[in-house]
């Protein structure tokens, strides 16, 4: 078999973009909210990264929100939509998109344990159901309200 340098040289192209664009993918991430309040121990996990949260801090789809014994953190959608979370949770955001010119998106959080008060924003003004919480043994379609869910271990 031979190999010609054009092979080689797209080979070692891909090779190169394998490790680059992770990292560049990370970096395009947009912001979906933010912080509002923090207190005690509360974090993000973003990919590998484990960080402290503070008010103010941008929230990105894929993050995970862990509080510990003391911990409490509010969060703020780009919709409107807010989660009050408390001690003892671990809250990932799975997907969020919201289009607000036509007031037309979605979002699939997930509560593997903790509590949470939910108040939708404006992803149910055009689309009830389009909020969705999935819990260890179920999954909540939000037409448009204000509820706490909490998961034990």
């Amino acid at each position: 078999m031979r190999i010609k340098s054009g092979m080689i040289v797209c080979g070692l192209a891909l090779a190169i973009l394998s490790f680059v664009a992770p990292s560049s993918a990370h970096a395009e991430a947009k912001t979906i909210g933010k912080a509002v309040t923090v207190s005690g121990s509360a974090n993000v996990l973003r990919g590998k990264s484990q960080l402290p949260m503070k008010a103010g801090d941008p929230i990105l789809e894929q993050d995970v929100f862990v509080t510990g014994a003391d911990g409490k953190l509010a969060v703020t959608f780009n919709d409107n939509t807010s989660f009050a979370i408390g001690p003892d949770s671990r809250i990932a955001i799975d997907t969020y998109f919201f289009d607000p010119t036509n007031l037309k998106g979605n979002m699939l959080a997930k509560i593997k344990k903790g509590t949470m008060m939910v108040r939708t924003g404006k992803l149910t003004t055009q689309n009830p159901g389009s909020v969705r919480i999935k819990t260890p043994r179920t999954v909540l379609g939000v037409r448009g309200t204000t509820f706490v869910v909490s998961v034990d271990e």
